[in-house]
């Protein structure tokens, strides 16, 4: 697969492309440094509403011809909100390609947010929040991001609450875009089997327009971190429960030496150690799992798992006992070669699925301004020695700085 190529428009939108010729599909997506924690408190929820209120009508378009421009050729038009992120994408034949930058460039700069869909989308995320509500697993992460980042809006839910739904109105939003929107913070995102010249070209056509912009806004780092401990009733038949703490940031040189530490303690992969552990030796839960989100300027490891009540302490102790060992005990030869050779097939993965590969483009350039090369990765992975994965254990995985979130069935 060839590098991608990059291209500057005046209005400092960047475009990104990767030219590939195994596939009839392309993808693309517009994706902006504009997330939930770029919120002010009673902002809690707009960002995703943004993300929703989009697809709802814009200068050209009401929102039956935007939901049918792509579907009518088969194509797949989506969007998504995290802490630090909006992105709007498609995916579509490579034949129909400048219909999905067209619509994409709509819907992102000409959205005009009409009066009567405000109240028609207001009802659609209630009831998104509801779903969720409804979802322990969902509902334990986002509180979980509360006790961690308490009193930060990386702390709030990405959705918002009811009551701040209920008050966000055409201004609210025009306000937030307007004190968020900075075009050299934007990147215009492609894999496919197109040239470059004639994304470029696309690109110039229907995002040249948008006015250059530059934005004043400055993201506040959390503050002090505290652990909290904290258990809730809820009408469930399963206990579930979250433990962890604040991490490395994006720009640690200790960011892709823990996420090779956390993916072996609780990764994807069945010979994960909590996997075996919990639930292959003691039969303790379905699932469970450790995951690490690193932020521009903090980051967050979190263990999640769900089991029978009176289980709960059992399978806490055995993921205590796992993190001790990952302290006291160095791993031996070839345990690291393991890990290393695991961590590097999962990443390669993770590359051939193109979809994944240009959202993964857009959001490093972002925050990385480059885009890190597979074989780079793999050189980085390759050093990292026992004596580090040891010592990044004993700095964060200690028991008295965790979090921890419990969620208990109602007598």
């Amino acid at each position: 697969m060839d590098e991608y190529q990059l291209h500057t428009l005046p209005n400092g939108i960047r475009v990104a492309h990767r030219q590939i010729n195994t596939s009839q599909v392309a993808h693309v997506g517009i994706m902006l440094d504009i997330g939930s924690r770029d919120e002010q408190p009673h902002q809690q929820g707009l960002a995703h509403f943004w993300e929703h209120m989009a697809f709802k009508g814009t200068q050209h378009r009401n929102p039956f011809h935007i939901l049918n421009r792509l579907e009518t050729v088969g194509g797949e038009l989506n969007a998504y909100t995290t802490k630090e992120k909006i992105c709007f994408h498609a995916s579509l034949l490579k034949e129909h390609y400048e219909k999905a930058v067209d619509i994409l460039a709509d819907i992102t700069f000409h959205s005009v947010f009409p009066e009567k869909q405000l109240e028609k989308e207001r009802s659609v995320i209630m009831e998104e929040i509801a779903m969720y509500y409804d979802s322990p697993e969902d509902a334990l992460q986002d509180d979980f991001d509360g006790l961690v980042f308490a009193g930060h809006q990386l702390g709030a839910n990405i959705l918002g609450t009811p009551e701040s739904l209920r008050s966000f109105g055409r201004d609210d939003l025009h306000q937030f875009i307007h004190e968020n929107l900075d075009t050299e913070q934007i990147i215009f995102s492609s894999i496919g089997n197109i040239p470059f010249k004639k994304v470029v070209k696309l690109a110039e056509k229907y995002l040249g327009d948008v006015p250059a912009k530059r934005s004043n806004r400055v993201r506040i780092s959390p503050n002090g971190y505290h652990p909290q401990q904290q258990q809730v009733a809820r009408p469930i038949v399963q206990a579930h429960a979250a433990l962890g703490r604040r991490a490395y940031a994006l720009n640690d040189t200790h960011r892709l030496p823990f996420y090779m530490l956390v993916n072996l303690f609780g990764g994807p992969g069945m010979n994960s150690r909590l996997n075996l552990s919990v639930r292959e030796k003691h039969g303790l839960v379905y699932s469970i799992d450790a995951s690490y989100t690193p932020y521009l300027d903090t980051g967050f490891v979190g263990i999640y798992f769900g089991t029978e009540q009176r289980q709960v302490a059992k399978a806490v102790s055995l993921i205590l006992k796992e993190l001790k060992v990952l302290r006291e005990k160095p791993l031996t030869t070839n345990q690291l070669h393991v890990t290393k050779q695991q961590l590097m097939g999962q990443l390669a993965m993770a590359e051939e699925g193109n979809l994944s590969y240009m959202l993964m483009m857009g959001k490093s350039l972002l925050d990385l301004n480059r885009v890190e090369p597979l074989d780079e990765l793999f050189s980085q992975i390759k050093v990292v020695t026992a004596a580090q994965l040891q010592d990044m254990a004993n700095e964060i995985f200690v028991e008295d700085e965790f979090c921890q979130l419990l969620f208990l069935p109602e007598n």
